[in-house]
């Protein structure tokens, strides 16, 4: 029998985790998780022999006190006693594979299911901000750990509560009736805790989350809140958070251990009169003592998997909203790894009416409204415009980052949305406005956290205006640079965001306001890379408030209010403002 489990790990599993990508993308959790049903098959199976063999105790009891006490015979006793504890030990075993199938299937359910969640986790704060990205990981942890415990066993064990009830009934009537009596009772205890801690729960887990939201928003502006004083101002906001949670903790809790206590009632008042009605019946003359030992034991048997139900029901709720919510996530993004191409895309991009709206925000005003506009290769596009007119908005859609609402971005022939992050990624260079780096070193940061190319890594630094200020590191390019950049100034975390988005030379670099923590001499770096990059053949869009760009620029784009006022090569574009300005500068 120990052979099937290893061929449940190499064979089974493997089997059912073989299936194609284009079936996957249309199925969400539930298939997933049934990819694992001939391996619950499996459990079940190890839970009926260790539940047959439950019943070991009460034979053995029932021999004891009624046959081996009665003849006195000791080869006897001996013999039930060898053959009781060879079912015990098929007891132990079916329970231990039972266990190790369980532990195997969630190790094999992560491989299986962590890459998806992450990417699909990821896509959806993309998409959806505000979600904790971390949330569906830990809710994919939860559920594995609920399908390869003691709540799994619990529903495995049920089943068989009806089968040592009937073995009662064949003892008496009157302690199988006993039996359904506190079963019943048990149920409704089960189903009351159910009422009483499902949206107890559900606030619960909700007034938490915005605790810690919030915290961690204090975490990410210390710098602001201790320079500003606005630590104890915060700290209120918080503390109101805090007590709606720990009252809610307070109620939560209250009922839960109000139900764990009845549950705890029940059970060891069950023992007892177990115990009693099977006395009564020796007294009676309708049972031996035998019988009535072996039968409480049996009924605390019976009544065992119930028990368990109370006890984990918390926890079931739980692993229910987790599910629920892993379910909707992988539903709306299928977190499917894209099959990449060696073929990176290429040719200009132009947009086509676009519109567009920021996430979870489509009924509202769009921000981009209607945009046409073509972007040359190896040309350096300028875009100007105030603060609110969409110029960041267009970066995103541009590179994909956020969908249109109507319009199309096309890459060449194709539509930008055709191509995967991870087919276009090679060929993309973005800098935004607020630069996120990563906790590692220079080199990693510069290389997009792949293994670094030196020749490369010193390439983009150079070209960045940076490389002398590594140096001049303790460790160079090997520096670690905290979490987020945290040792380095403004001026050096945008050079290295610049690095960054030229490494390994890309087709579109887009840069949305490169200069804005730069001196006049990282400006004038910053130009020469543009013009660096130009040579090379990129398309480089440059988005700035700053006029020292335009003379770097083929065309221009000016935008107001998410829209295109003009857009045109530069000198018709300055010629066409140039009158306006003059007329506007006259008293």
């Amino acid at each position: 029998m120990s052979a099937i489990i290893p061929s449940l790990n190499h064979a089974s599993l493997d089997a059912s985790t073989k299936v194609s990508s284009s079936v996957a993308q249309e199925k969400g959790l539930k298939y997933w998780l049934m990819q694992f049903k001939r391996e619950l098959l499996v459990v079940g199976i190890f839970s009926m022999v260790a539940n047959l063999m439950m019943l070991a105790p009460t034979l053995y009891m029932l021999q004891v006190y009624d046959r081996v006490l009665m003849s006195r015979s000791e080869l006897t006793l001996l013999v039930l006693s060898i053959v009781t504890l060879f079912f015990f030990g098929v007891m132990a075993f079916a329970e231990w594979s039972r266990s190790r199938v369980l532990v195997r299937v969630g190790v094999r359910m992560n491989e299986l299911l962590s890459q998806r969640v992450f990417r699909a986790s990821f896509d959806a704060h993309l998409h959806r901000p505000g979600l904790q990205p971390a949330k569906p990981l830990s809710d994919l942890t939860e559920l594995r750990q609920f399908l390869t415990g003691a709540g799994l066993i619990a529903f495995f064990d049920i089943p068989w509560t009806p089968i040592y009830i009937a073995v009662l009934f064949f003892l008496h009537p009157l302690l199988g009736w006993t039996a359904i009596g506190f079963a019943i009772v048990q149920a409704i205890v089960a189903y009351w805790g159910h009422r009483k801690a499902l949206e107890p729960s559900q606030a619960l887990a909700l007034k938490q989350s915005q605790s810690i939201v919030q915290v961690q928003a204090k975490l990410r502006t210390s710098e602001a809140v201790e320079a500003m004083g606005m630590l104890e101002s915060l700290r209120q906001r918080w503390q109101v958070l805090q007590d709606a949670y720990l009252a809610q903790h307070a109620q939560t809790h209250g009922s839960q251990h109000r139900v764990t206590a009845i549950s705890k009632w029940l059970r060891y008042a069950q023992q007892s009169l177990a115990l009693g009605v099977g006395a009564l019946l020796v007294i009676r003359g309708e049972l031996s003592p035998g019988a009535m030992i072996a039968a409480n034991v049996l009924t605390t048997r019976a009544l065992a998997p119930i028990d368990m139900l109370v006890n984990v029901w918390r926890g079931f709720l739980s692993v229910r909203q987790a599910y629920t919510r892993l379910s909707d996530l992988l539903d709306e993004f299928d977190g499917e790894a894209p099959v990449v191409q060696k073929v990176l895309p290429q040719g200009a991009l132009r947009l086509e009416q676009v519109v567009a709206h920021a996430p979870n925000d489509i009924g509202s005003r769009p921000i981009l409204k209607g945009v046409q506009l073509s972007f040359p290769t190896a040309a350096v596009t300028v875009v100007l415009g105030p603060s609110g007119s969409g110029k960041s908005t267009l970066a995103r859609v541009l590179l994909g980052i956020w969908p249109c609402s109507a319009g199309t971005v096309w890459w060449g022939e194709r539509p930008i949305s055709a191509w995967s992050p991870e087919e276009r990624g090679a060929a993309v260079g973005y800098l935004p406005q607020d630069v996120e780096l990563f906790d590692g070193t220079m080199a990693d940061n510069i290389a997009r956290l792949q293994t670094p190319d030196p020749d490369r890594v010193i390439a983009a630094a150079q070209a960045a205006g940076l490389h002398e200020a590594i140096l001049r590191f303790p460790k160079g390019y090997d520096t670690p640079i905290g979490i987020s950049g945290g040792l380095l100034s403004g001026g050096q975390r945008q050079r290295l965001g610049l690095a960054r988005a030229i490494y390994g030379q890309p087709s579109l670099v887009v840069l949305d306001e490169p200069n804005a923590n730069l001196d006049d001499v990282g400006e004038a770096a910053l130009l020469q890379t543009v013009l660096h990059l130009k040579a090379q053949g990129a398309t480089v869009v440059l988005i700035s408030h700053r006029p020292g760009v335009i003379r770097v620029a083929d065309q221009l784009v000016l935008m107001r209010d998410g829209q295109v006022q003009i857009a045109g090569p530069r000198d018709d574009v300055l010629r066409a403002l140039q009158p306006a300005t003059t007329t506007t500068s006259q008293p």
